[in-house]
């Protein structure tokens, strides 16, 4: 595979990963509307470190080790709990109006106080989704093999895609969420937070029972 080739498919294979819901979409959309714009690039570049680390984990031969069954359902079982945790604290926190888009600039202050930084964020999401580590194993490491293929030079091209998809997408939702917060009122706001922190808590749910079913099969 070319140079260019393994850039452009793995931009589009990424892209479409991106684009599907899950934990980090999620936190995407509650972070820019409580930061603004700058959420989406920051959640990207943890995600991005955390990937960069992955790669050159997986060169060194952890493949065999992530794609175990035992590993992949530990993940599912921290993953969904730190989930639930982060799905619990979003919706109270909410409901009990410490998340709230009047007084903006106290509430971004309290969130970076007490909450997790968007950086540290994008890599914690990251790795508490099961899949991604999965992917990583499976189609990943196939790409990985294929880059190498072509040297330093390939692995480059196709991490450079794959990233540039994800940077793509989140800060394309962040711009959107983010200039969008003028003409959303301060109960649907409230709304959204909530549904996000509810999206998580069913997700965590589904990441335990997946794990915890494999361990009581």
């Amino acid at each position: 595979m070319t140079i260019s080739a393994l850039f452009i498919t793995a931009f589009f294979i990424g892209l479409s990963g991106a684009m599907m819901p899950g934990p980090l979409l999620t936190v995407t959309i509650a972070e820019s509307m409580k930061r603004g714009f700058i959420a989406g690039p920051l959640i990207m570049l943890g995600h991005a470190a955390l990937e960069i680390s992955l790669i050159i984990a997986l060169v060194a031969g952890l493949s065999a080790f992530l794609s175990s069954a035992a590993v992949s359902n530990s993940i599912a079982l921290l993953g969904g709990g730190f989930l639930l945790y982060l799905g619990f604290s979003m919706s109270k926190d909410a409901i009990k109006g410490h998340i709230s888009l009047a007084g903006m600039e106290e509430a971004q202050a309290g969130t970076e106080k007490n909450g997790l930084h968007p950086v540290l964020a994008g890599a914690v999401i990251s790795l508490a989704n099961p899949y991604w580590s999965i992917w990583w194993a499976t189609v990943g490491l196939t790409y990985l093999s294929l880059s190498m293929e072509s040297g330093r030079i390939g692995l480059l091209s196709f991490f450079s895609g794959h990233i540039m998809a994800d940077l793509s997408w989140y800060t394309m939702v962040a711009a959107l969420v983010a200039g969008g917060r003028k003409f959303i009122s301060p109960q649907l706001y409230k709304y959204v937070i909530v549904s996000c922190g509810l999206f998580l808590l069913v997700l965590g749910a589904y990441f335990i029972f997946t794990g915890a079913s494999s361990y009581l099969a």
